[in-house]
């Protein structure tokens, strides 16, 4: 039954579990995988005895080495690309202020009961007696067959337990297209305050699995479902529903986000730009409004998005670094290229698109072009054809005026130098003056017209400079 590569693996850990007088098993996500037919380089065993003894007499066979986590009762291996961790079967108890077990050794059993859900749940036994049996005390190969995510105990029990559990169910749902039992979703529904023990940094991981996944809608689907999308990100669910007025109303923002989302998934693989896809319309909420004439207007919703942006990566403990600018910046700058396709396409308009999207451009026409859903066809159609119009429009312009990170020919220290001057605040609107020039197509994007330029117009500005002027 087991997979013919890791034979040497299963075969030493095998002999090696004889020889100490123990039991050992493959257990959990391997197990699950190998009947999905998914290649997995991940293998946990779990051993009747000491994990780390088994892991050591292992890797001397093999001649791998080994790394001992003493406080864990771990160990882990590596041979020819596998990665495999050991560890003493245990079973837990939990207390009602933490998510941290009280781990005692168990046998297989008891380890197989503290598993998450059934499909997590299933071994491989490594004993000579019966080498690739399948231990399945739960059915987790019957919930595989059916496509449900059930947990081993009573749903109640193993999600109070450890809430991330209630995320983890969501996340495989997601990835594996799979559906959560109805109790297991009543349960989550009633232990959602449970969440309040949980790190924001163990949450907004699962949150990436769910967003890397293949059709990420469907996580935050469920997860609005459970009820758990108000605890963990109520910005995202504050976009749900749609409201009339004068027989007037405006698209469901949350489900347009996660079309947005998902168009985006399929056309890149950047956790990032997921995450704008996600949050690229989070201003709206607070931006609607009603106009007789117009109908729904959201004036200025991509401002007060990016503002919400570093506050929500606060919340979830993610990085506040480039990572975040970036994503603000997605999301500041998601509706420009919107603009252009229903505008005349003008060649300072593309510049400063180039200008202000830098290296990060080509991503945010992925999301530009997500962004266009409509259940009116002809509306996408025409959309899409100017976008492509725009598309075409950059590429002309990024050979001819090499706008893409632009850096101002004339810096501040050439201009100090030629005017003999010290630091102030009109070398910065010299500078400004130059800088627009060339985006708006006054002058070329090179030194020599930007000199050229600085020296006409610098007199004028520095004339009558005064010392209140200067900015030491």
């Amino acid at each position: 039954m087991i997979d013919i590569l890791n034979n040497i693996i299963f075969k030493t850990v095998s002999e090696q579990a004889e020889a100490q007088g123990v039991r050992a098993f493959v257990i959990g996500g391997y197990v699950r995988d190998y009947f999905l037919h998914r290649k997995s380089n991940d293998v946990d065993i779990v051993v009747e005895g000491s994990g780390i003894e088994l892991a050591k007499a292992v890797a001397a066979v093999l001649h791998s080495k080994v790394s001992v986590f003493k406080t864990f009762g771990t160990a882990m291996l590596k041979h020819k690309g596998v990665e495999v961790e050991f560890v003493g079967a245990r079973k837990e108890s939990y207390t009602h202020d933490s998510r941290k077990p009280i781990v005692e050794d168990g046998t297989l059993e008891d380890d197989q009961l503290r598993r998450d859900f059934t499909i997590n749940a299933m071994a491989f036994s490594l004993q000579k007696e019966d080498f690739g049996s399948l231990v399945d005390p739960f059915g987790g190969i019957r919930d595989l067959d059916a496509g449900i995510i059930r947990t081993p105990l009573d749903p109640d029990t193993t999600y109070s337990d450890d809430p991330l559990r209630m995320i983890r169910a969501v996340r495989f749902a997601t990835q594996l297209g799979f559906t959560i039992v109805d109790e297991s979703m009543d349960s989550i529904r009633r232990n959602k305050h449970r969440l309040a023990i949980l790190s924001r940094e163990r949450i907004a991981e699962e949150l990436n699995k769910i967003l890397m996944s293949k059709t990420p809608s469907r996580g935050f689907l469920i997860l609005d479902k459970t009820n758990l999308l108000d605890a963990i990100l109520p910005e995202v669910a504050a976009l749900k529903g749609v409201e009339t007025q004068d027989g007037k109303g405006h698209k469901d923002n949350f489900y347009h986000s996660l079309q947005v989302l998902d168009n985006v998934a399929a056309a890149s693989d950047d956790l990032w730009l997921r995450w704008a896809a996600l949050l690229h319309d989070i201003g709206k909420p607070s931006t609607k409004k009603f106009e007789p004439v117009v109908g729904w207007s959201f004036h200025n919703h991509d401002f007060v998005g990016a503002k919400m942006i570093p506050g929500i990566f606060k919340s979830l403990k993610m990085p506040l670094n480039e990572k975040m600018k970036y994503v603000q910046k997605m999301v500041l700058l998601h509706l420009r290229p919107i603009a252009l396709v229903t505008d005349e396409v003008t060649d300072s308009a593309v510049r400063r698109l180039l200008f202000d999207a830098g290296d990060d451009v080509d991503d945010l026409m992925i999301l530009c072009k997500a962004d266009i859903t409509s259940k009116n066809d002809k509306k996408v159609e025409t959309f899409k054809k100017n976008y492509e119009h725009v598309r075409e429009k950059m590429i002309e312009v990024e050979e001819k005026d090499r706008i893409r990170n632009f850096k101002n020919p004339i810096t501040g220290e050439i201009v100090m130098e030629r005017y003999h001057i010290p630091p102030c605040n009109l070398i910065g609107e010299i500078k400004e003056q130059i800088k627009n020039a060339i985006l708006d197509g006054e002058i070329p994007n090179d030194f020599d017209a930007a000199y050229a330029m600085m020296e006409r117009i610098a007199p004028e500005i520095l004339q009558g400079i005064t010392s209140e002027e200067v900015v030491r």
